[in-house]
């Protein structure tokens, strides 16, 4: 018989104890997603207690949501059911960490800015450049499959996340993969968490190959006055000798929001601004020597692209570029009441795709803006000043014409943020995805009842 209520937390507290389990109301609705608020809230503070809430909610037949800072709950569609947050910040140490060796064993509660910072104290950083990152745990960014900034030179977190440790639907604590390259054996069922959102297990403890500091970084940013040159800029080094570590593309609306001035207006719009111009970052990193390789060169391809203006910014301001950057997806998130971030992949983007989907907002008088990372995914950003009904019928509109574009384009698009009000209307995953048979299959073989956040992913798993 299921458990709900006040009686799920006075159950729960037989099972990790009464100081880590909260059903009151207030709280609850801060782990609420999209509107739906779980019936309590369980904070276990190690792997074993992990094991006995699943076994827990896998009895009683609840829906469990795993989650960490909470960052990046709104990511997917509302759970079908949710009487259950587990909370697993409680999790935050390093098991294990071997600079020499370039290995790392740590819990998924931890903090990435916590993580970060005892990397650095080695001269080591582990590349998830993400949104929220200061905010984040290392396991939500995971479970998210959130794309990292440094994606273009360092790849993504399935090129150096080497193992996980997690408990499955069954309640079973599982290992997969290991702490270091050679001792990773057998099906990389790790890798099937990323991008999971919690849909398969509760994460509790993660493997990575780290990665040295750079002795130094550098930063040119080149405006353009069209999509044409910028994309024409970006071109001409693909096919050049340079590596960038980073390569953004971000229109004028875009790129006015990370000049702007902060709230105190204590500082003044940075010199690499160019109003109304399309803007390309391009970062990159090395000894003094490759800087200054990497300077001359990017002079060039921007003079011979016909650069409106570009400028080499200085380390500090290169360091500062490398973090905000990251934070895009979370400033077109607070943007306005009802920002819209669509996510594209299609290959390749030339400047026709652009101006067509610009016009999708155009057309309904939104707002809107593009960013792109030259190894991942277009985000098409609307932005409409209001939140109300003719806004959100505009909306459900773009998002048919995105999904049409992207079909025809062979490639995939979603949601990745909109409002909750947007969420009743449409499916954020767009159309059916043609292996959904498969992922259905191994939605099972991981949670066979279907307690880990049931509805929240592609196809309604």
């Amino acid at each position: 018989m299921n458990v709900t209520g006040a009686n799920l937390a006075v159950r729960l507290e037989a099972v990790v104890g009464a100081a880590q389990v909260d059903g009151e109301r207030d709280s609850c609705e801060k782990y609420a997603v999209d509107g739906v608020v779980p019936g309590a809230i369980a904070k276990p503070s190690c792997a074993a207690e992990i094991v006995e809430l699943v076994r827990f909610a896998k009895t009683e037949g609840l829906g469990v949501v795993p989650c960490g800072h909470r960052t990046k709950l709104g990511i997917g569609m509302p759970p079908a059911r949710y009487d259950l947050a587990i909370d697993a910040s409680g999790l935050n140490q390093i098991a294990y960490y071997d600079p020499g060796d370039l290995t790392l064993s740590v819990d998924a509660g931890m903090s990435l800015a916590q993580l970060d910072a005892v990397l650095r104290g080695q001269n080591q950083f582990l590349p998830l450049a993400v949104p929220f990152f200061e905010d984040c745990t290392v396991g939500g960014t995971i479970a998210a499959g959130a794309d990292s900034a440094l994606r273009f030179s360092y790849g993504s977190a399935r090129d150096f996340l080497l193992g996980a440790e997690f408990v499955n639907g069954e309640g079973t604590f599982t290992k997969s993969g290991g702490r270091v390259v050679k001792n990773v054996t057998g099906y990389d069922l790790h890798k099937l968490l990323i991008g999971s959102l919690g849909t398969l297990a509760v994460i509790t403890r993660l493997n990575f190959r780290t990665f040295p500091c750079a002795p130094g970084y550098g930063c040119m940013v080149a405006a353009f006055l069209s999509v044409d040159a910028v994309i024409r800029f970006q071109s001409m080094i693909s096919k050049s000798p340079l590596a960038p570590s980073t390569f953004h593309i971000l229109a004028s609306e875009a790129a006015q929001s990370l000049a702007t001035p902060n709230e105190e207006g204590d500082a003044a719009t940075p010199e690499w601004f160019e109003p109304g111009a399309w803007h390309a970052f391009v970062g990159f990193e090395g000894t003094a020597e490759i800087l200054a390789r990497y300077s001359r060169d990017l002079t060039d391809y921007a003079e011979q692209s016909r650069a409106g203006k570009y400028v080499l910014v200085d380390e500090t301001s290169a360091k500062f570029l490398r973090a905000g950057l990251p934070e895009m997806v979370r400033n077109f998130c607070e943007s306005t009441p009802a920002a819209t971030i669509f996510k594209i992949s299609t290959l390749p983007v030339i400047p026709a795709d652009i101006l067509r989907l610009r016009a999708f907002a155009e057309n309904r008088s939104i707002p809107c803006t593009f960013a792109a990372n030259a190894a991942g995914p277009l985000y098409f950003v609307v932005q409409p000043a209001t939140a109300d009904e003719d806004t959100f019928i505009a909306i459900t509109g773009i998002a048919g014409e995105v999904c049409q574009f992207a079909a025809a384009h062979g490639g995939q698009s979603s949601i990745l943020y909109c409002p909750m009000e947007l969420k009743r209307r449409l499916n954020v995953w767009g159309s059916a995805a043609k292996d959904s048979l498969l992922m259905r299959r191994v939605k099972t073989a991981f949670d066979p009842q279907n307690i880990f956040a049931p509805g929240r992913f592609v196809a309604n798993i």
